[in-house]
């Protein structure tokens, strides 16, 4: 994150955290049939669950 300051669309707290979706759910290239892919990273609102960002955790299986 660039420092901003992080306010849930939601719900209005300032309180996230981070967690990975992995397992089935990973991002495969479009390409390459066989790759297992990268898991995603999100930081989400720990009040309500809304999520602030999606982020692809390894770049390099690109």
């Amino acid at each position: 994150m660039n420092n901003q300051i992080q306010i849930c669309n939601s719900c209005g707290s300032k309180k996230f955290t981070k967690g990975r979706l992995d397992g089935y759910a990973k991002v495969r290239p479009l390409n390459k049939t066989f790759s297992l892919g990268s898991g995603i990273i999100l930081t989400f609102c720990k009040n309500c669950g809304e999520v602030f960002s999606m982020k692809v955790e390894n770049l390099n299986k690109f």
